[in-house]
């Protein structure tokens, strides 16, 4: 299949729509699809590159979450869709919504990705306590895009059932972001001499994310003069988190890594902390459990990352920081059941691997070129594009 995928930011893999479209498309390209990416950033193969899109608050505040907005460029457009079997679209965004408008006037195949959490923008903006309102915004994202697609892509059965709550009728294919193969346990335990518990939390540096929280249990902590604390990621909480590591015994190490270095870390640490309270799947997660890490997980109604809790042991209740430290002091106390999670998380991570969310991805594709081609031929005088060959063995 000829497959174009949508998206405003692509080279920077420093949130998960972005790595998710990069890792798709690396993935769909080995298994022999051609794959065209329709983006910002800079020039590569099979790459369209469309202009950044600049708003004098707006632009200012997504460069500091590490993301970037999209202008749509119609010749661009136009060229990337050119002989394209299906086009799916990542974002709610201008970009995705003037692409969807060309790609249905083009007369090719469609299908949408649901990433961008309603409850992510009302945290980001510290107007989450406002009632409604991320109901009104799934709502929102329904009326100006969403209700164009007859295919939807779900990274968990949680956002799919808030859709489902929100009116959205498509068809929901849930289907996880997936995890690397890479993302493993180590062949062996690092050996170490310093006494130090160390705890790993990665994602973007941003307010819902609660890294506070960890510092406060850390601090909380019966063992807080042996914890270490490694936060992977950037964000706008970058300066606030250091000021408040400042007073912890062992202060926070912040670093921004590389897929090898981010392996290498988490092989190094003991446990792993998503303190977060909204998340539509969270694969940064999945990585340390499939390396082995033990998570504790904030057991947020707005977060799908619950889901992946083996037991009550990997759970915190929201925003508490003591009873995260009682989480943390536990799985300190108690090595040999943390040594015997630990295999039941890494088999947990062979799951989600990304190879079967692949599959599962072209499946989708294929349905979504099947079901177009059968609306074609029900519509009187109408041309028929021919169905590609693995598509019509749907």
């Amino acid at each position: 299949m000829i497959i174009v995928l949508v998206v405003d930011t692509f080279d920077q893999l420093n949130n998960g729509t972005t790595i998710t479209a990069y890792r798709f498309a690396q993935s769909l390209r080995a298994r022999g699809h051609t794959v065209r990416v329709v983006s910002t950033g800079d020039a590569g193969p099979d790459k369209y590159i469309v202009p950044e899109a600049y708003y004098p608050v707006a632009t200012r505040f997504a460069h500091s979450q590490g993301i970037a907005f999209a202008r749509a460029d119609e010749q661009v457009l136009r060229s990337a869709f050119a002989g394209a079997d299906v086009v799916h679209l990542l974002l709610p965004l201008r970009l995705e919504c003037k692409a969807a408008k060309l790609a249905r006037q083009m007369d090719i195949p469609t299908s949408a990705a649901f990433h961008l959490q309603p409850e992510n923008v009302t945290y980001i903006l510290h107007i989450d306590k406002v009632k409604g309102l991320a109901n009104g915004i799934y709502r929102f994202f329904h009326h100006i895009f969403y209700k164009h697609f007859d295919h939807i892509h779900c990274p968990s059965r949680f956002i799919a059932e808030q859709l489902q709550k929100n009116g959205y009728t498509a068809k929901l294919h849930v289907i996880s972001n997936g995890v690397d193969d890479d993302f493993a346990p180590p062949q062996a335990p690092p050996a170490r001499t310093d006494g130090l518990f160390r705890i790993l939390m990665v994602g973007r540096l941003s307010p819902e994310k609660r890294q506070r929280v960890l510092l406060e249990a850390v601090a909380r902590s019966k063992y807080a003069a042996r914890i270490q604390v490694y936060l992977a990621g950037n964000g706008p909480c970058r300066e606030k988190l250091m000021r408040q590591g400042a007073s912890l015994p062992h202060r926070p190490i912040f670093g921004f890594y590389s897929k090898a270095d981010l392996i290498a870390l988490a092989h190094s640490c003991d446990l792993y902390v998503h303190a977060s309270v909204v998340e539509i799947e969270a694969i940064s997660c999945m990585e340390a459990f499939a390396c082995g890490l033990v998570p504790v997980i904030c057991n947020s109604p707005q977060s799908a990352t619950r889901q992946f809790a083996l037991d009550s042991r990997s759970l915190f209740a929201p925003d508490n920081a003591q009873d995260l430290a009682r989480k943390i002091d536990y799985w300190i106390e108690h090595p040999c059941q943390r040594a015997q999670m630990s295999r039941a998380y890494a088999a947990q991570g062979d799951e989600y691997r990304l190879c079967r969310s692949v599959q599962k991805a072209e499946a989708m594709f294929r349905e979504v070129i099947v079901d177009h081609q059968k609306r074609r031929a029900e519509a009187p005088g109408a041309q028929h594009r021919d169905i590609p060959h693995e598509a019509a063995d749907v």
